[in-house]
């Protein structure tokens, strides 16, 4: 059965106060849950991998990453179809998706982040700047194509992700509460773009595994008690 799309905002994610913040929760968490993890980046350029590999024990849980920059590697490295690169282009949520998953077998790890978008200056494959998938896959994800409908992509700023500034226009999971691809609508310049996709995919999965151990009956942590 196709999963119900809807909208889930990402900002308030618990623990995740800023990069550096969320990075550190998110290798307790994979530490604690003894689970590891894999990253593919195009627009982030290895900024993921960076601030995970800040964080000191990082190796405990942080398998490794591939930075799939130009369009052909997403196919040849990370298995995204090429007949969907070449109808959509690689700024869409099925591809964002494929990469986060992909990245999970190609380096054999528990759970898969994956970032694709236009930081611009310029537009990308008919996307305008400052438009960015992130993804997550992982134990029980839901079934090929499931999960992502590149037509629903509008923003909603009612919902705007947690961020510096005023980085993020808005953003929603696809898929409803268990949403593996989020849609953002980024403000700002590249720096600021990037910055920002990177505190999205980040605070993607980490809402994934806190509402996790929510639903395990598992502690809750002292610090987990709001966001931004």
């Amino acid at each position: 059965m196709p999963g119900t799309y809807g909208a889930s905002g990402l900002s308030g994610t618990p623990g995740a106060k800023g990069l550096a913040d969320a990075a550190r929760e998110l290798v307790r968490l994979l530490a604690v849950r003894g689970e590891t993890l894999a990253v593919a980046e195009s627009l982030t350029g290895g900024l993921v991998a960076a601030e995970l590999t800040g964080v000191p024990g990082a190796s405990k849980v942080f398998r490794g990453s591939v930075t799939a920059y130009a369009t052909e590697l997403k196919r040849d490295v990370l298995g995204v179809d090429g007949t969907l690169l070449d109808q959509r282009g690689a700024v869409d949520a099925e591809v964002a998706r494929q990469m986060a998953e992909g990245v999970r077998g190609v380096l054999g790890a528990d759970w898969g982040i994956a970032t694709t978008g236009v930081a611009g200056p310029d537009p990308q494959d008919g996307q305008p700047v400052g438009t960015v998938f992130v993804a997550i896959a992982g134990p029980g994800a839901v079934a090929d194509g499931e999960q992502t409908r590149p037509e629903v992509i509008a923003a909603r700023p009612d919902q705007a992700v947690g961020g510096s500034g005023n980085t993020a226009a808005g953003g929603y999971a696809l898929g409803g509460p268990d949403g593996n691809v989020a849609a953002l609508r980024l403000n700002g310049d590249r720096a600021e773009i990037r910055r920002e996709s990177v505190r999205s995919v980040l605070k993607l999965l980490l809402q994934r595994l806190s509402g996790e151990r929510a639903g395990n009956g598992r502690a809750q942590d002292t610090e987990q008690n709001g966001g931004n």
